[in-house]
């Protein structure tokens, strides 16, 4: 097997990839973020995954390399990442008794032969009706200025839904796991084999 890497510094990310137990590197790619004039948000993450990890390809020459990157859209809007109290509240106040959408572009590129396989997976959030008090208390608990929603759902944030609607809740975290396994096979990679040559190693 190539060796792995994510286009990420994500603490998130690399915890979820983690799961798989089989070695990664992390490598943190510098590219615009900005979305282009009329790009879709779709588009726009599924752009922003390949471009990630292109980006650290002259680092790993001859690696899979794995890019991701996410939105969350309300009411038309797309919501970026808090980073402080007051629009934190503004966020969960927008939310309550409302859905948002997540999608997560993710992309492997396998830099030694130019190959890139891509999707897009997405994720429905059901808010409960939220109250002031329910959302001081869940953000002075959770303090998730650095997560888009203003939420972990990995922690309390479950407190604040009714119902969450998808495919695998890695995604909401920032890295589709089952998806990552699928785009995987597609560059020869059995996470399972892998495993078992990892146990014959150790």
């Amino acid at each position: 097997m190539k060796e792995l890497v994510l286009g990420s510094t994500s603490p998130f990310r690399k915890e979820i990839l983690a799961k798989l137990n089989i070695p990664f590197a992390c490598a943190k790619p510098n590219i615009d973020e900005t979305a282009f004039e009329n790009e879709s948000p779709v588009a726009l993450v599924q752009r922003l995954a390949i471009e990630k990890a292109k980006a650290v390809a002259n680092e790993f020459p001859d690696a899979l390399i794995i890019g991701s990157d996410q939105v969350a859209m309300c009411d038309g809007e797309i919501l970026g990442k808090p980073h402080n109290f007051e629009n934190a509240v503004k966020q969960l106040e927008k939310f309550s008794n409302k859905t948002v959408a997540f999608y997560t572009g993710l992309c492997v590129y396998d830099s030694g032969l130019d190959f890139t396989t891509s999707l897009i997976e997405p994720f429905l959030v059901h808010f409960n009706e939220l109250s002031l008090s329910d959302i001081e208390n869940y953000l002075h608990a959770e303090q998730p200025y650095n997560c888009a929603g203003s939420f972990k759902s990995e922690g309390l944030g479950i407190c604040l839904f009714k119902k969450l609607e998808g495919e695998d809740p890695n995604t909401l975290i920032g890295l589709p796991l089952i998806k990552l396994v699928e785009l995987l096979k597609q560059h020869g990679v059995d996470v399972l084999a892998e495993q078992a040559k990892q146990r014959k190693i150790s």
